[in-house]
């Protein structure tokens, strides 16, 4: 198996699909572990205990935001050295890369653990599911710096073009994840601990491997613990790269943490109902956000090169494959609604508003496609700011004035649900004007690819 991929010559599009699939099929396990974590808990715990885990996701998502953002900078960085084949940069980086994770995964556990309480309530969490989310939350994030060493590892292994080693450990992680599900809930009984403790262990395996591969590899990107600490002109560089990333993501995970204090509002049966839905949500996010992250490694290896005139050639490719997978997975959805959010629980009424909220979700599924794909690959050449505006704007500040003005109007749950597509359409339309407006590329090279 290569332990690298050069995405400056050749075919861009058998490039980029090659690359891509990993990522996807990845982030599929990923989110298999976290769906079955919901389909256990669902059927073996509760309705009240999944709305727990729920409810939980937008806490996680806030709090390991800011990592994916310096993960992202920190790619960005990797894959430009490595497209100019600048060997020590991309060591001095890869290192530099993993000091930011120790930090932040340290950082990450104290305070995620001090502020779930704080964090719930203010949330307006509901009384009945209140203390199961904390003890849930609490034992997650005791585990949780494993999984910001792991995620900052891959995304190493990405910037390089390595998406098939992620893939297999991510394979293990889901794998255990699974098992260990069974055992702890249905064997043990140990109820929303175990499910918390399963993640955690998972991560911590998924962690290692990456790890063992990492100090063993004996490429340009090979690690070795004892020169893992903070170069300082690189740290520089990916914060200010990695920085408009990671508020972006905390931003909009504090408006779906907003979104979430809505749904919890309408009670339990329809946070269950969400709940499920965002499982499922999550195999259409994670693929548009694996063709994205397909977009970032494939313009910023070939702004390294100089081959600029690939990039827009790349923006094309990585567009049309994200089109066709959410229009393909959106209709299917649809056609096997019920089906589907019935996997995760028997109640009726559950299953009702699961189907309900998805209809809001997945023919729209193509704009937060376009969104993303155009964002990673400005981002790509170094530009994070203006997609960070711009998706801001629209997925943070455009929801929290509509939940505001709508949820006085009327407290209906489709003036909530309907703010996704209208904010995914109201981002769609200002990338593509600074994508045709703005200074984003830099001078186009002479020596056009055919490809």
């Amino acid at each position: 198996m290569k332990s690298s991929a050069v995405m400056t010559e050749g075919s861009i599009w058998k490039k980029m699909l090659f690359y891509s699939i990993p990522l996807i099929l990845g982030n599929l396990f990923q989110q298999l572990y976290n769906t079955v974590d919901s389909i256990i808990v669902g059927n073996y715990i509760g309705s009240e205990a999944l709305a727990a885990v729920g409810s939980s996701g937008s806490i996680i998502n806030l709090l390991i935001s800011f990592c994916i953002g310096a993960s992202a900078g920190a790619g960005v960085v990797i894959s430009q050295f490595f497209g100019a084949q600048d060997k020590q940069g991309v060591k001095k980086a890869v290192h530099t890369t993993l000091a930011v994770a120790l930090v932040a995964g340290l950082v990450m556990t104290f305070v995620g653990i001090l502020l779930v309480p704080v964090l719930l309530r203010a949330m307006g969490t509901p009384y009945e599911v209140l203390d199961q989310a904390i003890i849930y939350l609490q034992v997650y994030f005791g585990g949780i710096f494993f999984s910001v060493i792991y995620n900052m590892s891959a995304g190493i292994l990405n910037a390089v073009g390595n998406s098939r080693r992620s893939l297999i450990y991510l394979m293990i992680a889901a794998i255990s994840n699974i098992f260990l599900d069974l055992l702890f809930v249905v064997v043990l009984k140990m109820g929303i601990v175990g499910v918390a403790l399963a993640t955690d262990i998972s991560q911590l395996i998924s962690c290692v491997c990456i790890l063992l591969f990492l100090t063993r590899c004996g490429e340009i990107y090979q690690v070795r613990l004892r020169d893992i600490r903070f170069y300082d002109h690189l740290l520089s560089k990916i914060i200010k790269i990695g920085l408009p990333t990671g508020i972006q993501n905390i931003v909009i995970s504090f408006s779906n943490v907003i979104v979430q204090s809505s749904v919890n509002s309408f009670g339990a049966v329809v946070m269950a109902g969400f709940a499920a839905y965002v499982k499922v949500d999550g195999f259409n996010i994670l693929p548009v956000l694996s063709f994205s992250m397909a977009a970032t490694t494939f313009t910023g290896q070939n702004i390294g090169a100089g081959r600029y005139d690939r990039v827009k050639k790349g923006l094309y490719v990585s567009a049309g494959m994200g089109i066709l997978y959410t229009v393909v997975t959106g209709a299917l959805l649809l056609l096997f609604a019920s089906p589907v959010i019935g996997v995760f629980t028997g109640d009726a009424d559950v299953v009702a508003y699961g189907v309900y909220i998805m209809k809001y979700f997945c023919p729209f599924y193509w704009s937060l496609a376009l969104l993303h794909v155009i964002s990673g690959t400005i981002r790509g050449t170094g530009k994070t700011l203006q997609p960070m505006l711009i998706i801001l704007f629209s997925l943070c500040v455009f929801r929290v004035i509509w939940i505001g003005i709508a949820m006085s109007i009327a407290h209906e749950l489709s003036l909530l649900m309907v703010v996704y597509p209208l904010s995914w359409m109201v981002g769609l339309a200002l990338i593509l004007i600074y994508a045709w407006k703005g200074k984003w590329m830099p001078q186009v090279s002479q020596n056009a690819d055919t490809n």
